[in-house]
Parts: C-alpha cells; structure tokens; sequence
C-alpha cells in the first residue's frame, strides 16, 4: 500500500479535485409554445430559431474542467402535449465516421457518439429520468437512484430522431408529458426542476457535460446538475394509462429420451396495463404474462467455487427492478469482491430449477417514489411447475430517505405452495458520508414450512472513491441453512472478507496513446462459518494495467490462490477431491477501441490450477462495416492438464456467434448461436423485430436447442412463435 501511496503523491500532484456542486446552479428556461412540432432531426420550425439555448462545454474526460473539443448546443421548448429538446452537436470526422456498432437500443454506453438528457423532475436533487441517443437515432433509456441504482431496461415513451452532416449532428426529443414525472401543478405556478445534459464524442473518447461534475462521477449525479426553470407543465392526466395487450402463435417439437416426442401448437392472449396513478405511484398488471421474445441466456462453464449469477432478461422484471434490489453485487469485475447476497431475485419466478419457463397466470405491481420514501410490491400466480400445481410469489418493500442521499429499508419475500411456504426478510442501509466514501449494509433471515430451518446472512461494504483513487472493503456471513426461495446467494457456509485498492494515474509522462495507468491489488478470503477455516483466499494484483486513449486496455495480473476443499468439487465433470491445494497463475488482457467498425478484445490466463494446470482463452471479434449491420464472435477455450482424481487433461470449448441487421433503429433481425463441448449443447435463436409504433412490436422467433443428455444421446427442441403487441396510451 505504502508504494502505492508513494506512487500517487509523485504522479498525480497536478490532478484535479473532486468539487463541491456550483453554489449558483446553471439555469435555463425553455419557451412555451403552441403549436406540435415535428420531430424529424431538421430544426426548420421557426420556433427553434427563438428557444433559448445553452452550451455542454465542460469536459470531464480525459480533461476535467477543460473546454469541450467541439461545440454542443442544446435548446428547448415546449407545449401542452411534449417536451422538446434538441442538440446541435458539432463535429469534424464526416457524416459517416460517427461511431455506432449497432442500431439495439439500450446500447452500450462506451461505444456510441452519443447525447444524453437527465431530467429531476421533482428536483430532489437524486433521481433521474435519463434519454440518450446516438448518432443514427438509436434509444438508450434508464431510471438513475442516487447514482448508484439503475433500471437500464426501463423503456420510456418518447420519439427522437437525428440528422448527420459533415459539420455536425442534430438530435431532436419529443417526450410527451405523460412519459415525465414531477409535482402536481399549482393553476399556472412555474416550477424548477433538476436537468443535466452530456455528450460522448467517441472518436476522441470525451465526455462533455453543461453543470460541471467530477470525473468519479456520473452525469447522472443529480445534486451536480443544472436548474430547468419557470416551465409550467400540464397537470398529470388522472387517466394516464397504457394497454399493451398481445396476440401469440406457438408451434414447438420436442425429441428426445429425456424430453419425449411432441409436437403442439398453441394460441395465446394475454397483456399488460400500466397506470400512473399520479406523478408518484404506479400500478402494473399482468394476465398470462409471456417473455418469448425475451434475449436467451449466455452459456457459461463455470469453473469457480461461486454459483453463476445469470441476469433477468424478461421486460415486465426488469422495469423498476432497482427497487427491489436490496443486497450485495460486485461493483464491476472486480470492485467490490465476488459474493452475492439478494433476497428477492426476479428470476425465481417462472422458470424452474433447469430454467424451463413455467406459466404465469396473472400478477400486478406497485410502486410508490418521491422524494422522502419508496414503497413498492409485487405478487405474481405461477401456474403447475416443480411437483406443485400452482405457486404464489409476494414482495414488499419500503425505503426512508434521509439526509441528502441516505437511506434505510426493509423487504420481505414470500413463497408459498402447497407443499411449502418460504419467507425472506432483509433490513437494509446505504449512508453516503460525503461526495467520496459511502456505506451500504444488510442484515438477512429465511425460514420455510418444510423443515423449520432458520438461516440468516449479513453484509457491509464501505467504498471510497475519488478522482485518483479507488478504495472499497466487503464482509460477509451466510449461514449453510439461508436459503432466499426468491433470491439468489452465490456461496453458503462462509465467511468473507474482500478488499481492494487501485489508482486512476495521469500525466504527461505517459506515451500519449495511453489515458491513464491503472495499478490495483484487490483480496479475497473465504472462512467456513462451521469450522471457522480458510476455504479460500486470493490475492490478484495488477501492476501493470492501462487504458488507451481510444478505450482500449492493456494490462497484465497475477493471482495467487489458496484453496481448500472440504468435498468434492467437479468444475466441468473433472473430480478434485478434497485437500488443500496452492497454486499461482498469470494473465494478459488486449482489448481495442470497442467502438470501431473492427474491435478485438483477447484475455489469456495461465498457471496452475488445483493439482494441476490450466491455460484459458477468453477471445471477442466483432465486426460492424455500418451501423445497420454487426457480427461479433466469441470464443471460450480452456485446457485442464493434470487435474483431479484422474489426472485428467481435457479441453472445453465455448463458442458463441451474434449478428444483427437493421434497417434502422425499429426494424432489426438478430441471430445468436451457441456451442458448447462441455454438453455437446447446439442453440439457434433467431429474432425479428419490428417496432411498428412506439413500443408496439412485431416479433417473430425460431429457437433450436439441441445438446447431450445423461444418458448420452441428442435432445432436440425446437419452436416457432408470432407475436404482436400494441401499446395503447389512454
């Protein structure tokens, strides 16, 4: 630690400071107007030519407090139906150099010349509305909590649409009123609310922003933005109400020993209806809820100790699901340590223990937020799966805001079946001490009907971080009987302890193609709650770790493991028996600017590996000639020498092929392939989707799975399916 210390005084004396929000808040009044505009990305209404107009010139990277590469301005206006916004983002690279891989929405952040909106509008100075788009008009959509809690799949209704030129590009917002949330009006009383806009140019990799924040931040901490004043918006229509209902044609064959022959078809109606009570609450329904449309999940060969953490990819779970979030996550890869700990987990519900979806009869959610408290439940109705003919699922959960951005909470889940009734109840905190170093904790408790087990499970985690340096220490508990029905924990009967430090070094005594050195030592070790011995511990350092001006990173670690096993462990069917085993391993990671129309990204590990050896191979090629058309491919390869029981020497392949094709940012046809040697496992998913109107859709998918069963012989499954949907917004 002392010459990491050593190393921070003498390199990053000139670095700037992380600073207070600006005492006079940046301010800008959009222009009431009358008339609807058309938002095409033109700007030829005259009433553009009079709105008021402010300029994101503040860059934030790789230059904190510099001035923006290139000019941005941003105007607005408004009227009783929609909230306009427009960005005239200017450029030097050409109409067809601005960087987008693909036209998905919910992009990746990184890789996209972008414009973003963050919208407070109860000005609480915590939450954010985000709406960004690329250059092409492609939508990226999320709900911020205090900079720290996100739902990046929450979709918002609004329309946007862009123009390129040689000289600039020009983003123009419709986001009708009913889309935004803020107070009750008072007859014609202005209000203010919290706004922030930012830029991403990427061919330089410069983020840019109007209300200046600091680098260890996001624009999307809400008590750095600016004041959008004296708007005066209509009052919250009292029937703010969407019907998505849906039309369904399944056709599906199975055969196989293990699966049987069968071939069925099935029609299928169902829906959503979404109310917005008011500009705080919102009630969800849901009546023979369907997700065949949803993403298909990642293969992975697990050779850890930890349980794989598969995410929900199904829409109706993922809206508002930072709500029901309450526990521990790693940070990233590696801030933050390894463990999970959630009491409620969404993807519990519906699918069963080998991840088959299981029918949903109905369910309704609610959620209440403002400014001092959130309140939020969900109950759902599972139709016959898992040996019960019918499961009922319940969340409840409420959070007090104290402070400027503190909270505490409490959760509580319920299973029940007729077989079995299982409870999970969890209390919760995150404190932010200043702008740098905050807190989060939880304390944990199931029990279930079946056999009157009681399990509990705690956490705390304090996290510094500022513009020179990151800091974080972890602890955990989890008893060998917690066991979350609703929730997912990677790792029982243990006791924790993770921590970690690493450095963000700048000056001008790095090559200039480098941004900033990245040096870090982070810690795990893991005691038995029984028997109170070290099961594992490691120590990964990386000394050498950059990250390139264009977004690429080279690096080299080192890990240093200790593992003891206390029973078998069989990562990909090899049997190590139990022992104490050391080993030490080394590693490489080549990543290029992730954002050009030809991108690689090559991790390459070697060393020991128990009581033998491992090499891995984590490879990605993506190519995107324009943004209407990307093939990215992945490949897993690892090489076990020497391991287990029977000294066995076995290779594991991985491979994975993704390609999209779009016509523009509404009407894509995506394809993903999967092949693992592990199960011999073969899957097809192909997916046509059309947004025919705002978040109306016309899907049409072909799965084909095929893979080894335990007997050894080939399972197939294949299905078809036609769905449409409609929003309608009452």
């Amino acid at each position: 630690m002392r010459y990491y210390l050593l190393l921070l005084i003498s390199f990053c004396g000139y670095s700037q400071e992380v600073f207070k929000p600006l005492e006079q808040r940046k301010e800008i009044q959009p222009l009431k107007i009358e008339r609807v505009l058309k938002a095409d990305g033109h700007l030829d209404e005259a009433e553009w030519v009079k709105a008021p107009a402010v300029n994101v010139d503040f860059q934030v990277e790789p230059f904190q407090g510099r001035k923006a590469s290139f000019s941005s301005t941003v105007k607005l206006l408004y009227n009783r139906q929609f909230l306009y916004v427009a960005a005239i983002l200017q450029d030097s690279i050409g109409k067809n150099s601005y960087r987008a891989p693909n036209l998905k929405r919910d992009y990746a952040f990184e890789e996209n010349d972008l414009f973003g909106i963050a919208i407070d509008g109860f000005n609480d100075k915590r939450n954010a509305l985000v709406l960004q788009s690329n250059a092409y008009g492609a939508q990226r959509d999320l709900l911020s909590f205090d900079d720290r809690a996100f739902d990046i799949d929450w979709d918002g209704l609004y329309r946007v649409r862009t123009h390129r030129s040689d000289s600039s590009w020009v983003a123009e917002f419709a986001i009708p009123w009913q889309t935004l949330r803020y107070p009750k009006t008072d007859g014609n009383k202005p209000q203010d609310w919290g706004i922030n806009f930012f830029r991403v140019r990427r061919s330089s990799n410069e983020l840019s922003v109007w209300s200046p924040h600091p680098r260890s931040m996001s624009p999307l901490r809400m008590d750095y933005a600016g004041k959008l004043s004296g708007i005066i918006p209509p009052p919250p229509t009292a029937t703010n109400i969407r019907f998505i209902p849906y039309l369904l044609q399944v056709s599906k064959n199975s055969k196989g020993t293990e699966i049987g022959n069968s071939t069925a078809s099935d029609l299928k109606m169902g829906g959503e209806i979404k109310w917005a009570i008011s500009p705080t609450s919102v009630m969800d329904f849901t009546f023979n809820t369907d997700f065949a449309q949803a993403d298909v999940d990642r293969q992975v060969n697990n050779i850890s100790r930890f349980s794989v953490f598969f995410p929900e990819r199904r829409q109706f779970f993922l809206e508002n699901a930072s709500l029901f979030s309450a526990g521990l996550a790693p940070v990233n890869e590696v801030v933050g340590g390894s463990m999970y700990i959630q009491p409620f987990f969404s993807r519990t519900i519906g699918l069963d223990q080998n991840v088959n979806p299981i029918a949903i009869t109905a369910g309704t959610r609610f959620v209440y937020r403002s400014e001092k408290r959130n309140l939020g439940g969900i109950y759902m109705r599972q139709g016959e799966g898992d040996g019960d003919p019918f499961t009922n699922f319940l969340v409840a959960r409420y959070s007090e805001n104290f402070g400027k951005q503190n909270r505490v909470g409490a959760i509580v889940t319920t299973k029940s079946s007729p077989s079995n009734v299982a409870t999970t109840g969890a209390v919760d905190a995150f404190i932010r001490f200043n702008d740098k170093f905050s807190f989060s904790g939880m304390g944990t408790m199931t029990q279930d009907s079946r056999n009157s087990q009681q399990g509990f499970a705690e956490y705390g985690q304090f996290l510094y971080k500022d513009n020179l340096v990151t800091l974080y220490w972890t602890h955990t508990v989890v008893s060998d009987d917690y066991n979350p029905e609703m929730g997912f924990v990677s790792r029982k009967n243990v006791l924790s302890n993770s921590q970690g430090v690493d450095f963000n070094v700048r000056g001008k005594w790095l090559p200039t193609f480098i941004r900033f050195w990245q040096p870090g030592v982070y810690t795990e070790v893991y005691h038995s709650l029984k028997t109170g011995n070290i099961v594992e511990q490691k120590l990964v350092s990386g000394p050498l770790w950059f990250n390139l001006q264009n977004g690429g990173i080279l690096g080299g670690y080192i890990d240093a493991s200790v593992q003891n096993l206390e029973e078998d462990f069989n990562p990909v069917g090899i049997r190590i028996k139990p022992g104490s085993y050391r080993y030490f391993r080394k590693g490489f990671l080549l990543a290029s600017d992730p954002s050009a129309k030809y991108s690689a990204s090559t991790e390459y590990g070697w060393g020991g590996f128990f009581d033998g050896s491992l090499q891995n191979v984590d490879a990605k090629f993506r190519v995107a000639p324009i943004p209407h058309l990307n093939v990215g491919l992945s490949w897993n390869w690892s090489k076990f020498e020497d391991v287990g029981v029977a000294r066995e020497t076995k290779e594991v392949n991985l491979l994975i092929l993704e390609t999209r094709m779009a016509i523009n940012p509404r009407l894509q046809l995506i394809g993903f392939y999967q092949k693992n040697t592990t199960d011999n496992l073969n899957s097809v998913n192909m997916r046509l989707a059309w947004e025919y109107q705002p978040l109306s859709y016309v899907y049409l998918v072909f799965n084909t799975l095929n893979y080894q069963g335990v007997d050894a012989t080939q399972q197939k499954q294949q299905s078809f399916l036609a769905k449409l949907s409609f929003l309608k917004q009452f």
